[in-house]
């Protein structure tokens, strides 16, 4: 079991930045899975992006070459850092931890945070 808190969302015009962070209550050294998915109005929840045991990162499509996670173990915290920001990256952003590394539709021992709101005016 583990609790996730997210934090960092906001306002924030097309081009800027914001960075999110994704506070986990226990260690995170050997999760299997661990990372952020965004889900806005109207559209399916979509991967943004997540650290896999023994593999390098993966981005979704749509931020590749903007976005960047990264994590700091002894601190127990995953962030996410989002550059170039455009309107259809509005949604709000979920924290997510898998030990099982199988991914939000098939695992049994996923945890969820309780999202952060980011919002990019034209």
């Amino acid at each position: 079991q583990v609790q996730l808190v997210e934090s960092g969302g906001g306002l924030v015009q097309a081009g800027g930045s914001l960075r999110l962070s994704c506070a986990a209550s226990r260690n995170i050294f050997n999760v299997g899975i661990m990372g952020w998915y965004r889900q806005a109005p109207g559209k399916q929840r979509e991967l943004v992006a997540v650290i896999i045991s023994g593999r390098n990162p993966k981005y979704g499509d749509s931020v590749q070459g903007r976005f960047t996670i990264s994590r700091d173990s002894a601190k127990n915290t995953v962030y996410l850092q989002m550059n170039s920001l455009k309107p259809e990256d509005t949604a709000v952003y979920y924290c997510y931890v898998d030990f099982s590394g199988l991914g939000p539709d098939r695992s049994r021992n996923g945890f969820w945070g309780q999202g952060t709101q980011v919002t990019v005016s034209s």
